[in-house]
């Protein structure tokens, strides 16, 4: 029974009360047709619904007709019949299965703790792909043996080489390096660009290579590039009245708009705190990672709460070295490539 105080069944909701009604209407048409079947002009009952019979032939050949048992599911006076599936459907369902029991059988299929089945067929994929991949490695093992013995600033000279890096480093580039870099080389927040000429450690290709080599700032490699910027507010060396003053000195610096008079009191706070790596100009410091100031390019922008939160927490960006997954061939090619992008000093 309807729950009166409920409105989605109550039946005081006009909705549901059409809905009662119709649900009452069709029973009362379904029992007026079972009373009294449909007749045709001859007086005699119409023919079942198709689907209630079927035809179908025994062992002998003999056609007969029989009852389709119903599912029990009717709708708007739709009946739904238990009618068999069609043989073709069925056999290729069947065949689907048996291929199936095949391929576990004929191929690696089923997981193990440390491999998988080999299958009957002794076919390994892992091992076509490795084949394969020594291929190109034994293909391309002399010009990476040349790679390495040519000094790095005579590989563009040499035509052959010129063409392997640009089209090797090209592809170690969009493998290891477009995550971060971008696939054009155009950097992000906080990942420096490759297209322009203002690099913190150095642009020349020397450079570059020690760079991508040892990484920066990389716990795992004793020769990676190391600098690290102070957290001044973090560490409490300077109060948020001195971090406002040189956050608008560097603004001043970087030709961006500012509070005067707090920069004027910002110059004496950079000079004791900041000159030591950016120099009294500002200009940085690129043998210790330090950036120029002066110029329109910043690493990790230059609106004043990016600055003010530079200053207060430190910066500490860490690129991976890649001596231990690179080879030296792929380095430099990699090198060559990045220096080859307009960048390069």
């Amino acid at each position: 029974m309807a729950d009166t105080d409920d409105e989605h069944t109550s039946p005081q909701n006009p909705d549901n009360r059409i809905e009662l009604e119709r649900q009452a209407a069709d029973k009362a048409h379904e029992a007026q047709i079972a009373a009294h079947p449909p007749e045709g002009p001859d007086g005699k009952p119409l023919h079942r619904p198709v689907g209630s019979t079927r035809v179908v032939r025994d062992r002998k050949g003999v056609r007969k007709v029989i009852e389709v048992p119903s599912t029990g599911h009717s709708w708007d006076g739709i009946e739904e019949y238990d009618n068999p599936l069609p043989r073709w459907w069925l056999w290729s369902f069947y065949a689907t299965i048996v291929w199936g029991l095949f391929y576990l059988v004929a191929y690696p299929a089923i997981p193990l703790i440390s491999g998988a089945t080999k299958g009957l067929l002794g076919q390994n994929y892992r091992s076509d792909v490795a084949a394969e991949i020594q291929r190109f490695a034994d293909a391309n093992a002399p010009i990476q043996a040349k790679l390495v013995e040519t000094p790095l600033d005579q590989i563009a000279a040499d035509p052959e080489l010129a063409n392997y890096t640009a089209n090797a480093g090209a592809a170690i580039f969009r493998t290891w390096c477009a995550q971060c870099h971008g696939s054009g080389a155009g950097g992000a927040s906080g990942y420096p660009t490759l297209l322009d000429n203002d690099w913190l450690w150095g642009g020349t290709l020397d450079d570059i290579h020690t760079t991508i080599q040892h990484g920066i700032r990389d716990p795992k490699d004793e020769d990676t590039r190391y600098s690290e910027m102070p957290k001044f507010g973090a560490d409490q060396l300077l109060d948020n009245t001195q971090i406002r003053q040189v956050v608008n000195y560097v603004l001043e610096l970087g030709g961006k708009p500012h509070d005067a008079a707090l920069a004027a009191e910002g110059a004496t706070v950079f000079a004791d705190n900041c000159t030591s790596c950016h120099g009294e100009d500002g200009t940085g410091d690129r043998s210790q990672g330090a950036p120029n100031l002066t110029d329109a390019v910043w690493l990790y922008g230059s609106d004043p709460a990016t600055i003010t939160r530079i200053v207060h927490d430190g910066p500490f960006g860490v690129m991976p070295a890649w001596n231990g997954r690179l080879s030296e061939a792929d380095i430099r090619a990699v090198a060559s490539y990045v220096h080859g992008l307009g960048g390069g000093e």
